[in-house]
């Protein structure tokens, strides 16, 4: 009994010392002005992806029957990826000081820019960013095709079995079908919801606009087989660009137990990765690369990010915190490995350290 009262006031010290931590390292933040808003580049941002989206419809059309229309499909995907990019930063209210202005800039851009909706996907990005990697509360590991936890790969027999043993292989194809499964979860969520949806006809109206005439257009400029390929085109890499920015952050570290109470600085920093690279991968990710300090400081706007990543890095530092960094091919490559050992029922090299440390 002694001892599990003393492991007991050894945890209860520990975390105290990490909340002591973090509320010094919040201070250095606020401090260096970083968490002020960013209203130029945004504002430049919104313009430049919405005048590239009314560019690149226009352009489609006026293209008309022509496989060169495959090219802008790509193009059509990048923005939509953009439109996704800018919804998630209104949700986290990094554009405007006004709540309000943050999640009507986020509804607007998400779902008539993109097809998604703000009600479902900050529902669920919530619970993310609480628990991220903890089991049976965060939904990014959530029981799916894919098995993320260990248990759960236990619990499938015959062909599933076999999939999920290999499921790291298919897991870069399978989000090639993000896209469609985002559209499909938003309308769900907002015709299904049996409580209050703030504005839910307006979502709902104008995602079936964006997917509608993202369907119909192709089907009235180009021939049958045209347009087929480029709506494939286009929602498929779409998806591969959004779900392949949120991928590498997370999967493949360590597992929090449902039951495990963990302070909010280890919590984000250790079931985090960041990714390194220049402006290219800072585009192309929407600033998602700098996942640690995104989870410490959520409403920190996107192009602070990189310049509050030394303090952080160099907080970690001093007070023994892994902080963990990678190449994108690297985390891709983690990312594979670790969900092909899940998908064998291996545990022990996903166990947060934290449980370990305290058996």
């Amino acid at each position: 009994m002694s001892d599990v009262h003393s492991t007991a006031t050894a945890t209860t010290t520990t975390a105290k010392k990490y909340v002591s931590s973090y509320t010094d390292l919040a201070a250095e933040v606020r401090a260096s002005g970083l968490l002020e808003r960013r209203h130029t580049f945004y504002l430049t941002r919104i313009v430049l992806v919405v005048a590239a989206f009314v560019a690149t419809w226009t352009t489609v059309v006026l293209v008309g029957d022509s496989w060169w229309q495959l090219a802008l499909g790509v193009v059509a995907a990048l923005i939509s990826t953009q439109f996704g990019f800018l919804g998630h930063d209104g949700a986290h209210r990094q554009i405007f000081d006004s709540a309000a202005a943050n999640e009507w800039t986020a509804r607007l851009l998400a779902a008539g820019g993109a097809g998604l909706s703000l009600h479902w996907w900050r529902a669920k990005h919530n619970r993310h960013h609480k628990a991220p990697n903890q089991i049976g509360i965060d939904p990014d590991i959530a029981d799916g095709p894919i098995a993320f936890v260990p248990a759960v790969a236990d619990t499938r027999s015959g062909a599933y079995a076999w999939f999920t043993r290999r499921q790291g292989w298919f897991f870069i194809p399978l989000l090639t079908l993000e896209g469609l499964n985002l559209h499909v979860a938003s309308l769900q969520a907002l015709v299904t919801s049996r409580t209050p949806v703030p504005h839910r006809a307006l979502e709902i109206t104008l995602i079936a606009l964006r997917l509608g005439l993202g369907v119909a257009i192709p089907f009235v400029v180009m021939s049958p087989a045209q347009a087929v390929c480029f709506i494939a085109i286009q929602l498929g890499l779409f998806g591969l660009l959004l779900g392949g920015a949120f991928a590498p952050n997370h999967k493949g570290m360590p597992l929090v137990p449902k039951d495990m109470r963990v302070d909010f600085l280890r919590r984000q920093v250790l079931m985090s990765r960041n990714i390194s690279g220049g402006r290219l991968t800072d585009f192309m990710m929407g600033g998602l690369n700098y996942q640690i300090e995104h989870h410490l400081f959520p409403s920190m706007p996107r192009p602070n990010l990189a310049k509050v990543r030394p303090l952080v890095r160099a907080h970690c530092a001093r007070h023994g915190i892994t902080y963990t960094e990678t190449s994108l091919l690297t985390s891709y490559t983690i990312v594979i490995r670790y969900l092909n050992q899940a998908g064998l029922g291996e545990r022990d090299p996903f166990t947060c350290p934290l449980v370990r440390s305290y058996r």
